[in-house]
Order: structure tokens, then sequence, then C-alpha cells
């Protein structure tokens, strides 16, 4: 019998099957839009190719698939500066974001060789950088290597909720609320600005809870981060999230919910809200009824850039009845989604 959630996710992930990769291949590069002073602009995403996440190879979190892009053999320094050499030349955007499948600033992972390099390559290229990471990296010495070479800088913490319940008991996070707070702190004192990650709907959660979780979450973030980024939790393979869903025994959010959310927080909480609806309308990812999935993913996504909540104001499809059925019932149904 399994005692925690880490030891069904070890379980789970010594099913997966890894793909060989080079130590030189990035998992990906995309160009995109973000926000800088309120303005729209253009914006760099490299994923390096890590060894992954330390806690992710303790277990790690519910909902989280991206471990499974870690390298088998951990990559060099020389490695992870090859895999930056091999997109160099494409960074167009002022804002370049840097994610690993865990975290940039954690040395085991990214070593102060290859963290120097391309920071310094990036001063050159890039207004503003991000990197993601968890807050027990956010410390004094590593924001002080990181600000040598990038005046501008942000971390990017996947918070995912201010319930320290939902977040060890749903998520398997392994860090308080507190945790983000003083990593948050530390970073002010540097010059260095915050960016929070949020996901709406983990598992074991209704999705009336999933809202009202939001709501206060973004409340509770918004004194400490100045950017929140509400990620719509969406079905990755060798996840318990996977293993509910196969069951029957869990659904993604409704879009629904996240544009009710950004209407109850807008303009109270001096942050910038935004939200990417991966996988939107599709049965894995966050949907309403299918028919106005597009609409409703296009609306979210311009709202983050623009901030500008009237882009709501036309959005309509006769689902809005079985959404609110679902908060109103759904608690009653035991687990079971009340509709798929």
């Amino acid at each position: 019998m399994m005692e925690n959630l880490g030891e069904v996710m070890m379980e789970i992930r010594r099913r997966q099957r890894m793909k060989p990769r080079m130590p030189t291949e990035l998992v990906g590069f995309w160009k995109g839009e973000d926000l800088l002073d309120s303005k729209p602009v253009r914006s760099n995403t490299i994923v390096f190719r890590t060894r992954g996440c330390y806690w992710a190879q303790k277990g790690g979190c519910t909902m989280c698939g991206y471990t499974y892009d870690a390298a088998i053999t951990p990559p060099t320094a020389d490695d992870l500066i090859a895999q930056y050499r091999s997109v160099e030349d494409r960074i167009d955007g002022s804002v370049v974001k840097l994610f690993t499948s865990g975290s940039f600033l954690d040395k085991g992972e990214v070593p102060e060789k290859a963290r120097d390099e391309i920071l310094s390559s990036l001063s050159k290229k890039a207004s503003k950088v991000i990197v993601e990471t968890r807050p027990e990296f956010v410390t004094d010495k590593a924001l002080d290597e990181a600000k040598k070479y990038v005046e501008r800088l942000e971390v990017a913490i996947g918070l995912e909720t201010s319930s320290d319940k939902i977040r060890i008991e749903c998520i398997n996070k392994n860090f308080l609320f507190m945790d983000f707070v003083n990593a948050s702190e530390t970073a002010k004192r540097h010059g260095v600005t915050t960016k929070a990650y949020l996901l709406l709907k983990p598992p074991f959660i209704d999705e009336k809870d999933a809202l009202d979780d939001m709501v206060k979450s973004v409340l509770d973030a918004a004194p400490y981060a100045g950017t929140i980024s509400i990620n719509l939790c969406n079905v990755q393979r060798g996840t318990i999230v996977d293993e509910l869903f196969r069951k029957k025994a869990y659904r993604p959010p409704w879009l629904w919910t996240i544009v009710e959310i950004i209407r109850r927080v807008h303009g109270k909480t001096g942050a910038i809200i935004m939200s990417d609806p991966l996988a939107a309308g599709s049965p894995r990812g966050p949907h309403n009824c299918y028919r106005c999935d597009h609409a409703f993913a296009d609306a979210i996504r311009k709202y983050s850039i623009t901030q500008d909540i009237s882009v709501f104001d036309r959005l309509g499809c006769e689902c809005r009845a079985s959404w609110e059925k679902v908060l109103e019932l759904e608690a009653w149904t035991f687990g079971a989604p009340l509709i798929y």
C-alpha cells in the first residue's frame, strides 16, 4: 500500500519510457509576446534539457510531466552552453524566459559555468530575463551572481496556490507559502522582481473549490509578485492527473472558470494577471463545450497582453448553464466530474 503521493508518483514514473536525447539538444524554443513596462513586446522562451528537477526525482508534483523532458545522462555545463548556442542567433525578444524541467538557479541542474555564460550573452540581447526556479534556490548568493550579468531579472516561482493544504496534499509541492514570501523578499532586496505561477484545479478538488482557491491565491500572492500567471491544469502523461483522467475521475478546468476568476480579481491587485490556456479545447486541456473554446482561449490570451477586461464582454455560449450547474452540484458527486 502506498503511503504518500510521492511514492505514488515514483511508481508511476517507473512505468514510463524516456526517449534518449542528445545532451546538446534543447527541449524547445519559441517566440511569443509578453509585457514589459505594461507594453506588449516580443518574447523568446528557451527550455533547456537538464538532469531534471531534483524534487521530481523524489516523486514530484501530481500534475507535472515535464520531468520526462530531462536527459537520461545529466548534461555537462558545456552541453548546456551548446544547447543555448543552438538558438542564440534566433533570439530577438525584449523578454527572454529560461526554463528547465526544474530550477534554473539550482547549481546541481545548471552549473555555474553554464548559467554565467548564458546570462552574459543575454545581457547583450534582452531587456529582461525571466528564470524559472523553486523558492529554495532564490538566495542572496544566487541573485548576486546572476545580477552581475542581467540588470532586469525576474524569478518565476511555481507557487500554484496560497493554500498550504492544497499545495501539499493535492499537488505534493513540498514547500509552504512562507517559503514563497521569503524568496520574493530576498529577490526584492536585490532589485529582482517576482512572478508567481498559480495552478487552476489540481487533482482532488472540485470546480467551485478550484475557482474560490484561485481567487484567494491571486489576492494573497499579489503583494509579493508583480506578475501572476494562472496556469490551467492540463493532463500530462505519467502523472497522477493522467491516472485519474483515464479513470474518468478528473476533468480539466472549464474556460468559464478562468474568465470568472479574472473578472473577480481584475483591478484589485496591482499585479499583471496573465493566463495561457495550453491545450485549450482538447479533452486533456481546459475546455467548455468545444464549440466556444477557441473564442474563449483567444480572449484569455488577449487579456494577458492588453489587461483589458472588456475582451470578455462578447463571450457567451449556452454551455454556461452547464458550467453553473457544475459549480452548484459537483461537490455532491464525491470526486467524480459531473460533466466530463
